[in-house]
């Protein structure tokens, strides 16, 4: 007997099947599609190619425990064979800016890149960069949601948790600013079908 190798799901089929899911098969998740499902993240646009995002994946049953401590004791973190938190670290990013420039532009578009990051950020404080990074980490953590629905697996986008606890548990540094927890697992329930407003109500054409 031949295994059925699973279909991926397209980006309109992706999105249209993608729900918030609590609760999830008790099975640990496959490495390779795990490590796809970043890779496919990572591709995520930025503005100047700045990729403030970082991904710390937890699937250790213990840091999982203390993880959902601190989200107010929420049983999906557990639930799900594995959380992938999304941050943003722009501190890191101004560190190491001469890495995000392509290379196909040399190192005139490395020094470009390093100037254009300290013309624009050079003056600001640490928190209000910090949230400029953030706005693009929310890029990637969308990213990640379509990614795995894609290849099969289910999420639900969590932002009610104590920050500093989550820190404090994962080692980061204090300036990281987060887009949000992401159990991630085979769903072992559908979850409710998508309420939403239609397009006529939230759009203005001109």
């Amino acid at each position: 007997m031949t295994a059925t190798i699973p279909r991926t799901l397209n980006v309109k089929e992706a999105i249209e099947n993608r729900r918030s899911i609590r609760k999830y098969a008790q099975e640990p998740m496959n490495q390779d599609d795990l490590h796809e499902i970043l890779r496919l993240a990572s591709l995520a646009p930025s503005a100047w190619n700045a990729q403030t995002w970082r991904f710390a994946v937890v699937q250790d049953a213990a840091i999982k425990q203390q993880l959902q401590d601190a989200a107010y004791g929420q049983g999906q973190v557990t639930n799900a064979p594995a959380v992938i938190v999304v941050y943003s670290d722009m501190e890191d990013t101004l560190a190491t800016v001469e890495e995000t420039a392509h290379p196909g532009m040399g190192e005139a578009g490395r020094e470009g890149q390093r100037k254009t990051f300290d013309g624009a950020f050079g003056g600001q404080d640490v928190a209000q960069r910090g949230q400029w990074g953030l706005s693009q980490a929310n890029i990637a953590f969308a990213f990640v949601m379509i990614a795995a629905r894609g290849l099969g697996y289910d999420t639900v986008p969590m932002l009610g948790f104590q920050p500093d606890k989550v820190k404090e548990i994962l080692g980061l540094p204090e300036h990281v600013q987060f887009a949000g927890l992401l159990p991630v697992g085979k769903r072992a329930e559908d979850g409710f079908p998508h309420h939403r407003h239609s397009v006529e109500r939230i759009t203005k054409f001109y």
